[in-house]
């Protein structure tokens, strides 16, 4: 876990607000539902659909990394939330691909902050 990156425990209230303070700072939130999630594939697939990625993103951990980076890009945005919600399972029933997908997010963390851009990802295990 990185400095930016948080492991919370998440009420529906808490999302909202988490929502409404990027508003405010005209940064997209995008909010992932990993519930039910149990493998990488499941795991990309959501992320792709949620965050917008483009037609050639090639559901392996490279082009995640690359899109993961382009978001500030693409988006024009000074910041940037995401919020993975219920990701306990996917913690659990494939461990590898939970920790790979946090070391990326960490890793695209520390490009948008070299960029001057703030990238805030919430992981919630529960």
């Amino acid at each position: 876990m990185t400095e930016l990156m948080r492991d919370v425990v998440l009420s529906d209230d808490t999302v909202r607000g988490i929502e409404l303070l990027a508003s405010s700072l005209d940064w997209p939130c995008y909010v992932v539902d990993l519930r039910g999630c149990v493998d990488k594939t499941q795991l990309l697939e959501r992320c792709a659909d949620v965050l917008r990625f483009p037609s050639w993103f090639g559901q392996n951990w490279d082009a995640f990394f690359d899109c993961l980076i382009d978001l500030a890009s693409a988006r024009r945005a000074r910041g940037c939330v995401i919020v993975l919600r219920h990701a306990g399972e996917l913690q659990a029933t494939s461990p590898e691909s939970f920790d790979t997908a946090r070391s990326i997010f960490a890793d695209a963390e520390k490009v948008w902050r070299d960029r001057g851009v703030a990238l805030r990802v919430f992981v919630e295990i529960a």
